[in-house]
């Protein structure tokens, strides 16, 4: 073919014996954004993409995953060559616990974080030591790295949609990043020695090699050492007819420092047919041929071979699959490197390897006195030194699923549990998630408030800038608050406990006058007390009059000192002319002067403490409508402060149905869960 024939040519080098360990290594320039010049007017960039959830989806969802990736790899230019690399490395045990583990304050409260470390680490033996990263490296032919890096703009963004439509996330890789993949691989168990600064490296004039080359290396017919590492390299010798789309994930299961690749050469459509038609033409030459012998020996009944007839088949539906079905003609290796601490240990999981292969029918070769063109091959350089290329279609290569399981690591998150397929510790920041907000769903007995009592303490031994609000309507969380240093606010009519319904700081407007927001809660409160539909326009307007009248001696004072309370609000109310007033004073009677006037009094808890627990428990019918809303509004109050002292609130409301009863609680609940996220502040509910 001519791609092919091209292709051979471009990569045709003369070939040098390695002299020193730098040599090993099949990369001649590097350029700070990543780019690699790895032959003769061949440059090469990497991506690397998000692992998504293909593992664990449902058919239906595998099948649409299937034809989407199915779709990138149709998108692939002819002009370049595709490897697509997972690499499997061990985690380093410094970095993992520098990341993870709780670290003492020198408080009463480092004594859990000893324990919390010890179930952290107890995880983590169970845990696979294994994370896998995704890396997809384009390589082209571009006479200057001008060239070169227009090219590489325009594949990368078309790379990064096609990832996007996946549901995974593709970024460019740097000179630093990818010099660390292959310092990672060559330097096993010294990944935190790592270090590349290409400005420096410049101005002392020293070679970029000399920062990821191992020490020593050795390579064998059938395997290589590497500093004090053995490893071998294999590539896909035969292939099974039908192969699973699990088989990648299955090979790359091994618990062990591995990287797999496999090099795309796409075919131009227009050759890839005429290619197609000469077999088929080929195919039908021979069956020709062979009646014709047979019609010469009077054998006119005889039946054409099976394996001819297999041939015609296959052409045809090679040919159909090309024409009608669109898709594309691509050559194709597979190539795989295995690392082990030791000889014996290589043998055992090479047979792993084969085994491994074979029984998903096909069969893993050893490169026999190819090992260091097949390592270069393997790793994400952007070079292909084997030859031993493979035809295939683009739902046969497509088959080669990279995808897996997503993996949730997060630097400094909170430990959520072991991921099922992969075995991998789940630890995640909801601060970097799109929307960290979580609903808390079991059936009853199933844990939920053992999960959310976890999550608080995690949040509190972690995060010192983090403070933890609790809604308590069991008085399920009282002895964990108290045992952290909380603070417990029991709140019922006969409490000495009061929370002033008409708290309010200068953040509580988000940036506007915050008396408009106030009054708007305000009229809710009157609402839920008068009853609802009860509230006419004339009495909505003498209770926005009288919140701003109340409001304005504090305002005045740049809301410093003692804001007023529902009870001035009252006797604000007695004061206007309107009957209407009258009627709204003699309304809300019971809950500023009666029985029921526990939110109608000046604040006398410490809600300045970082952990607070409103126990509402003993709260009646009467009085727990309004307690929903006060309490509701108190936690706003909080996280606007906290927002301009840059601090994050984390909100937890148990037994969530009971806000869900009461129409303004419930309103207010829903403006809260869109608006806490842009306060640094997350909401759980269960």
């Amino acid at each position: 073919m001519k791609t092919l024939t091209k292709i051979f040519k471009q990569d045709k080098e003369k070939f040098s014996v390695p002299k020193s360990v730098q040599d090993i290594v099949p990369v001649k320039a590097i350029w700070e954004d990543g780019i690699f010049l790895v032959g003769n007017n061949k440059y090469s960039k990497s991506f690397k993409f998000i692992d998504i959830n293909y593992a664990v989806a449902s058919r239906e969802d595998k099948e649409a995953m299937f034809l989407d990736y199915s779709e990138l790899l149709n998108a692939l230019d002819t002009g370049a060559t595709t490897k697509i690399t997972i690499n499997n490395r061990r985690i380093n045990k410094l970095d993992f616990e520098k990341t993870i583990l709780l670290k003492d304050s020198g408080d009463e409260l480092d004594k859990y974080r000893k324990e919390y470390n010890q179930m952290l680490l107890s995880q983590a033996k169970k845990a696979n030591e294994i994370v896998q990263e995704k890396i997809i490296t384009i390589s082209i032919y571009k006479k200057s790295i001008d060239e070169a890096r227009s090219y590489f703009a325009r594949a990368g963004s078309d790379l990064i949609t096609h990832f996007a439509t996946l549901g995974s996330k593709c970024v460019e890789l740097d000179a630093e990043e990818r010099l660390r993949i292959a310092h990672d691989f060559y330097r096993t168990g010294e990944e935190t020695s790592f270090h590349f600064d290409i400005s420096e490296t410049m101005k002392k004039g020293h070679n970029f090699k000399d920062f990821i080359c191992p020490d020593t290396a050795e390579f064998e017919n059938d395997h290589f050492k590497i500093g004090n590492r053995y490893g071998r390299v294999f590539f896909l010798k035969e292939y099974a007819s039908y192969i699973k789309d699990s088989m990648v994930t299955e090979l790359t299961d091994l618990n062990r420092n591995m990287m797999l690749s496999i090099d795309v050469i796409p075919i131009p459509t227009d050759e890839a047919v005429r290619e197609a038609e000469r077999r088929r033409l080929g195919i039908e030459t021979n069956i020709t041929n062979w009646q014709r012998k047979q019609n010469e020996n009077n054998n006119f009944s005889a039946i054409i071979p099976y394996d001819m007839e297999q041939q015609r088949a296959e052409s045809k539906e090679f040919l159909d699959d090309l024409t009608t079905r669109d898709q594309r003609m691509f050559l194709s290796i597979l190539t795989l490197v295995l690392t082990a601490e030791t000889k014996e240990d290589l043998d055992n999981d090479t047979e792993t390897l084969l085994q491994t292969a074979r029984k998903n029918l096909c069969q893993l070769g050893v490169l026999r006195f190819q090992q260091l063109d097949g390592l270069n091959t393997v790793l994400p350089f952007g070079t292909r030194k084997i030859d031993a290329l493979r035809t295939l279609t683009t739902e046969s290569l497509a088959v080669f699923m990279p995808f897996k399981v997503q993996e949730i690591r997060h630097e400094n998150g909170i430990f959520y549990g072991q991921n099922v397929i992969s075995k991998n510790m789940i630890i995640a920041d909801r601060r970097q998630l799109l929307n960290g907000n979580s609903f808390i769903l079991g059936v009853s007995g199933s844990g939920k408030s053992f999960t959310g009592k976890q999550e608080i303490s995690s949040i509190i031994l972690r995060d010192p800038n983090a403070d933890v609000i609790v809604i308590d309507p069991e008085r399920e969380y009282s002895p964990l608050i108290k045992a952290l240093g909380g603070e417990v606010i029991k709140i019922s009519a006969t409490s000495n406990n009061h929370i002033n319904a008409m708290d309010m700081n200068s953040e509580y407007g988000d940036g506007a006058n915050p008396v408009i927001l106030k009054s708007e809660f305000i009229l809710s409160l009157c609402e839920q007390l008068i009853g609802s539909g009860n509230l006419g326009p004339k009495q909505k307007s003498i209770i926005d009059r009288c919140t701003a009248q109340v409001y304005r001696i504090f305002q005045q004072g740049n809301y410093q000192g003692i804001p007023p309370t529902l009870q001035d609000f009252r006797e604000e109310l007695l004061k206007q002319q309107e009957p209407e007033a009258k009627e709204i004073a003699l309304a809300i009677e019971l809950f500023t002067n009666g029985s029921l006037n526990t939110f109608a009094k000046n604040t006398n808890v410490d809600t300045n403490n970082r952990l607070i627990c409103y126990d509402i428990l003993d709260l009646g019918k009467q009085l727990l409508p309004i307690g929903m809303l006060v309490v509701l509004d108190s936690i706003l109050n909080r996280i606007t402060a906290n927002r301009t002292k840059g601090k994050n609130t984390y909100i937890f409301i148990d037994e969530i149905y009971l806000l869900f009863q009461y129409e303004y609680s419930a309103n207010f609940l829903f403006t809260l869960w869109k608006r806490v996220r842009k306060y640094r502040s997350i909401l759980y509910t269960e």
